[in-house]
């Protein structure tokens, strides 16, 4: 249906939570690429770290989970730009598992 990439679909699941929802419907489609999926799984568990440290903000690890997190949403979406499948170290694994159900 579409020519889009899985790189394109990659880099889009990291534009906030609407680029993760759309980058997710496009990779739903026939022409589903593993790279994506990835990437979007990957997504998906900073945006749950994310909401995390929004719980957390009356707490001082509120803070620090929060930026944490902007820190490692910057490396993800670096690895998605440079086309490589690294992410944080544990909890990439982890969210491979775990958020099967996106694929």
């Amino acid at each position: 249906m579409s020519n889009i990439t899985g790189h394109t679909k990659a880099i889009v699941a990291y534009c906030t939570f609407i680029g993760l929802i759309i980058a997710y419907f496009l990779n739903k489609d026939n022409d589903r690429d593993e790279f994506a999926a990835w990437h979007i799984k990957n997504m998906f568990g900073l945006v749950i770290l994310l909401f995390a440290a929004v719980a957390l903000q009356s707490y001082a690890i509120g803070f620090y989970v929060y930026w944490t997190t902007a820190c490692l949403w910057l490396f993800c979406l670096l690895m998605a730009i440079f086309k490589r499948k690294v992410g944080i170290p544990f909890l990439s694994e982890k969210f491979q598992t775990w958020f099967r159900f996106l694929d």
